[in-house]
């Protein structure tokens, strides 16, 4: 049993805790955009042409957001295309007949097998990185490149190129019209330039594949598309991850911040007890994926507070993987939108963006006789870092509505009251200036 001091030590101070958040001023930021319960973000990967042609008009009718992470190598007019960054691949054709695939020559052996002057290598390619990616496959891989290559000298290829599928089905996607979807508020991003399988690749091709591709959509599209990537086939593979953390600032992958709980596609967990912010929840939307089951997504990110339900389309109407018909998306996005009181729903990167505002974000009020004043202000890049947060903000009792004033922005506002007292929630940019709120 407790001494009757220190319990009532530990009521005091719940009661003036509770005081200090209730006090007239008390500003915080709300766990998401306009303060609702959770958030959603429709991506899509690959960019097939049925995304564009048939799913897009849905969602623009619905006026969702979504985000396209595009393969930018395949669409016309791109100025860089895959090759092989190394020796000269005869070289390496020629070792191959005498040196056996192993862990010090696999990497280069990989990388350069899709450009070795012959159609269909590259299904080898993807096929091995895969292995490799497992440590227990390792072999398999290593014969895998020793038959791709004996078949390269034997001639049982025909001479030539050909890409990975998913960079054939995005035919017709043309940089003019993905600039007119950015102008509608999608989102544009990348995807690599020929849909990579990055953990066979060494690191020099790891690294063109994902820096010229955003080079690609920066002269194409405009510095503010080039902040979210998506690496290929959604691998986490350490090595691949470190290089893409250092050329993007938000990977779908993998995003190892210390406030996140990360459940990707594979996982078969679902939002639980969270002792972080913030719960990233991947869920694939595919053939393997009732609706009544992706309706649940929704409703689990509805009914927490802290949980960004992020879904992932690649096919649509027979083209591209696990294709979905546009009728069941129909369905699918009409019920994401009838949740819109209670979800923010916004593209990857906007979402991303507001968390590692609000995380970082140093908020400080003041009284002035009538005016409460706020300064809201983070370190982060304010070129990237620029989109408004939710504050709310406690007045008066007496107050029926404020007047919220941020350098030429007004915003007068219904004062709310619950049980935490009387309250104004508005948006703000950080960093532009004191917020000044008056009662009326």
């Amino acid at each position: 049993m407790k001494p009757l001091y220190l319990t009532i030590a530990v009521i005091l101070c719940v009661i003036m805790a509770k005081a200090q958040t209730n006090a007239i001023g008390h500003t915080e930021v709300t766990e998401w955009q306009y303060g609702k319960n959770g958030a959603l973000s429709i991506t899509y990967d690959d960019g097939s042409r049925h995304q564009f042609t048939n799913a897009l008009p849905i969602m623009e009718r619905l006026k969702l957001p979504a985000t396209f992470f595009v393969i930018t190598g395949g669409i016309p007019g791109s100025k860089y295309h895959g090759k092989f960054i190394g020796r000269p691949v005869k070289e390496i054709i020629a070792e191959t007949a005498t040196i056996p695939t192993n862990d010090k020559n696999f990497l280069e052996r990989c990388s350069a097998a899709g450009y070795l002057g012959y159609k269909g290598t590259i299904t080898y390619v993807t096929r091995a990185a895969s292995m490799y990616d497992n440590p227990r496959r390792k072999e398999q891989a290593f014969k895998l490149m020793d038959e791709v290559y004996q078949k390269v000298r034997n001639g049982d290829f025909q001479p030539g190129y050909q890409p990975c599928d998913e960079v054939l089905q995005e035919a017709g996607d043309t940089w003019d019209e993905l600039r007119r979807d950015a102008a509608k508020g999608y989102e544009i991003a990348s995807h690599s330039i020929t849909h990579a399988s990055m953990p066979g690749l060494d690191s020099v091709n790891i690294v063109y594949e994902l820096e010229k591709s955003k080079e690609e959509i920066k002269n194409q599209m405009g510095e503010q598309y080039t902040f979210s990537t998506e690496v290929p086939y959604g691998y986490e593979n350490e090595r691949v991850m470190q290089i893409a953390y250092k050329i993007y600032p938000a990977l779908r992958n993998r995003m190892p911040e210390p406030w996140l709980t990360e459940l990707d596609r594979p996982s078969r967990k679902t939002p639980a007890v969270n002792k972080l912010d913030y719960v990233q929840w991947q869920r694939e939307c595919n053939t393997h994926s009732p609706l009544p089951l992706m309706k649940s997504w929704v409703d689990t990110a509805v009914k927490r507070r802290d949980t960004w339900l992020v879904l992932v389309i690649h096919g649509v109407d027979g083209l591209g993987y696990e294709a979905l018909p546009s009728t069941m998306l129909d369905e699918y996005f009409q019920y994401i939108k009838s949740k819109n009181n209670n979800l923010w729903i916004a593209t990857f990167g906007e979402v991303t963006k507001y968390m590692r505002e609000r995380e970082a974000a140093n908020v400080k009020d003041t009284r002035k006789k009538d005016r409460i004043l706020i300064t809201l202000n983070h370190p982060l890049d304010k070129s990237m870092y620029n989109i408004p947060l939710t504050l709310r903000t406690n007045v008066s009792a007496h107050w029926k509505h404020a007047n919220v004033k941020q350098g030429n922005h007004l915003q007068k506002i219904a004062v709310a009251n619950d049980a935490g007292g009387a309250s104004v929630q508005y948006q703000a940019y950080p960093n532009e200036g004191v917020i000044s709120i008056t009662g009326s």
